[in-house]
């Protein structure tokens, strides 16, 4: 009996102790799990608190954005200022008096004429412009009396009223087309060259004995060779003086076909255009306070 009791106690034994180990785990599991809520609930406190926190502090101030180095920047060629156009005129007028000494009746006297230029420049360049020029000249032009006094008839039929030589009332006008090429260099001063061809023309009246009038016309290429220079009084305003070779041809019938070598002198006012100053980026901004 007792060795049947014992042997009751041994299994018994043997039984209880795999039970308690297994419930070992399942509580540990279990108070793991009743911790779970605590640790959520002290994160979302945590959360909620950290606004909070960041609130009370001051915002740290932006950085101010650095100058951009575009503002300002000029596109202006090297060598002029921020927003202002060329240094030269695109337009230029020219008009004055000139003085012509003159032989277009290949007489062998000078004829000391006056009349008037004008010129109308386009500038490509600061050392380039097309020119188109028109001149006109008026006065007595002096041809000798007697068997030849060509452009007109010899005496008789044509007789003049003076001896040696009679005036012939002359009036000779030039269109001309070109290239004019300015150094400009100076502030004040600004030394030019010039070269053009064209047309002209030329026209003589004489008067002989019996109030008997000859005229004679007569047109051909004409050339133009000069310099001057351009004295600048003010941006839209400056005075011109220049000095032209002027060579004309003509084929009067009782000459012929020739050419005649003349000078001639002017002295006028240009007119030129004025550039408006481009405002600029800290021209158009008010400075700050």
């Amino acid at each position: 009996m007792r060795k049947c009791l014992g042997v009751a106690a041994v299994v018994a034994a043997l039984c209880v102790m795999p039970w308690a180990q297994a419930q070992t785990p399942a509580s540990a599991l279990a108070s793991e799990l009743a911790q779970v809520p605590a640790t959520a609930q002290t994160l979302a406190s945590n959360t909620t608190q950290a606004p909070t926190s960041n609130s009370t502090q001051t915002p740290a101030s932006a950085p101010s954005p650095a100058p951009s180095s575009q503002q300002g920047t000029s596109t202006s060629a090297p060598g002029q200022r921020p927003g202002q156009g060329p240094k030269y005129p695109r337009l230029e007028l020219f008009g004055g008096y000139s003085y012509g000494q003159t032989g277009f009746f290949n007489s062998g006297h000078w004829g000391h004429l006056n009349g008037w230029d004008a010129s109308f420049a386009l500038n490509g360049a600061s050392w380039l412009g097309l020119v188109v020029e028109g001149s006109e000249y008026f006065g007595p032009s002096p041809i000798p009396t007697g068997a030849n006094q060509a452009p007109f008839q010899s005496c008789p039929p044509f007789c003049p009223l003076t001896s040696p030589t009679f005036n012939a009332k002359t009036r000779e006008y030039n269109i001309l087309f070109g290239l004019q090429f300015p150094y400009r260099k100076y502030e004040r001063w600004t030394p030019f060259g010039e070269l053009m061809f064209g047309h002209g023309g030329v026209r003589g009246e004489a008067t002989g004995q019996q109030n008997v009038t000859e005229v004679e016309v007569s047109s051909g290429l004409a050339l133009l060779a000069g310099a001057g220079a351009d004295y600048k009084v003010n941006q839209r305003f400056a005075v011109r003086i220049k000095a032209d070779y002027l060579q004309t041809r003509t084929s009067f019938p009782l000459i012929g076909k020739a050419k005649q070598d003349n000078l001639r002198l002017s002295v006028g006012i240009v007119i030129r255009n004025v550039h408006r100053k481009r405002r600029t980026l800290e021209e158009e901004t008010p400075p700050e306070p």
